[in-house]
């Protein structure tokens, strides 16, 4: 039974939790690079330019330069974004940060319908059956022993798992 005490309890709570919400948004940020590596842009979460890195090779995009440095800002920009939002989803939960996500009309990059689907399950599953040095299909089914299983769990990469969060 919800009590008026317990209530009052998860609206303080609630409250406390709002109130730090600025302090997470101050620390994310994202960082984004060109594939050949001659420019690198890191962005706060409300889109301030933190770091700019040019190769020294970048003098020679000419033209090309300026629209290339916003290009890697916007992508940076997006990683903060995200970056601020899974901070969010930690400390309110996912119902609260998709309630913030709706309001601000600002959808977590995540969710944006032409973002990469991650991996698959049997993918995954693969990959997981080859670092642990798994010969064969049917050695992937099998039961792992527990020491099998704590070395994958200590060198398990939770950054390899697709989320929206």
């Amino acid at each position: 039974m919800i009590t008026t005490r317990r209530l009052i309890a998860q609206a303080r709570a609630r409250e406390e939790a709002m109130a730090k919400v600025d302090e997470l948004l101050a620390t994310a940020s994202g960082t984004a690079h060109d594939v050949d590596g001659q420019v690198e842009v890191t962005v706060d979460a409300r889109g301030k330019l933190l770091r700019l890195w040019l190769a020294p090779s970048a003098v020679n995009l000419g033209d090309r330069l300026g629209p290339l440095i916003v290009e890697i800002a916007q992508a940076a920009m997006r990683e903060a974004t995200q970056d601020g939002y899974n901070k969010v989803a930690l400390l309110l939960g996912e119902d609260m940060t998709v309630m913030i996500e709706r309001m601000t009309g600002m959808p977590a990059p995540a969710r944006a319908e032409d973002d990469d689907p991650g991996m698959t399950v049997e993918e995954f599953q693969r990959l997981r059956a080859e670092r642990l040095g798994a010969a064969a299909p049917e050695a992937a089914s099998a039961v792992p022993s527990a020491e099998d299983e704590d070395a994958y769990w200590e060198s398990f990469d939770p950054a390899s798992l697709r989320s929206d969060r």
